[in-house]
């Protein structure tokens, strides 16, 4: 492991760098009422937010009495895909802010690899952090667990006690806390502006919360001046 001051950002991918939830939820909403299901806006996101695939496969199947299938995983990644396509942005000022930084970084998302990519295609972003792009199928349990992000930490040599995750979402909140890492909760997506949500972020107390990426710098900068 490294063993320097010199910290490495994690980013997770949907809602930090690229504004896709409000597009994922719709989807997934609408996939499921084609299946016979029902699933409202508010349980989705509580409940999904920031979780993997095979997350959302056993808690539709067990906790909703929605199987999700080959066929309803296959419509739901096509519809997703052509909405990305259409209407993906990234999150405001992310790709300066990126190409400004002058910290290790690399992205950790509980999204397929495939999903990431085209994301990141989509809005320009994937030059700045290939290949260092790590997925909750490469680890055994996704978030909350500390899994991915242990792995990624491994993967780049770096200390999880150097490392600064920027998340979004209270499962990848959780994940990084229980990584022993540092996590800067970004509230600044289209999906931010739930009263609830803001709530819940700010009861697991991370160790900062901020809505524009333009402070992202100055406040790992802080950190890193806290730290020597």
């Amino acid at each position: 492991m490294t063993n320097t001051r010199e910290p490495l950002l994690i980013f997770d991918c949907d809602g930090v760098l690229v504004d896709s939830e409000p597009l994922s939820i719709r989807v997934l909403l609408d996939t499921v009422a084609a299946h016979g299901g029902h699933l409202t806006e508010t349980e989705a996101y509580q409940r999904f937010l920031g979780r993997s695939m095979a997350t959302l496969v056993s808690v539709l199947d067990t906790d909703f009495d929605i199987r999700a299938d080959a066929a309803f995983l296959e419509r739901m990644r096509r519809d997703l895909y052509a909405r990305f396509e259409k209407e993906l942005q990234p999150i405001a000022g992310i790709a300066e802010v990126i190409a400004q930084l002058p910290w290790r970084k690399c992205v950790a998302s509980s999204s397929q690899p495939e999903r990431i990519r085209l994301s990141l295609d989509l809005t320009g972003l994937r030059e700045h952090l290939e290949p260092y792009i790590f997925s909750a199928t490469m680890v055994k349990n996704g978030k909350p667990a500390p899994d991915l992000f242990l792995h990624a930490a491994k993967e780049m040599g770096v200390d999880p006690l150097c490392c600064i995750v920027v998340e979004d979402s209270p499962a990848g909140i959780i994940a990084a806390q229980r990584a022993g890492m540092k996590v800067f909760a970004f509230t600044g997506g289209s999906h931010a502006d739930r009263e609830d949500y803001r709530t819940e972020i700010s009861a697991l107390k991370p160790t900062v919360i901020f809505d524009d990426m333009a402070d992202l710098i100055h406040l790992v900068e802080k950190e890193c001046e806290a730290r020597a």
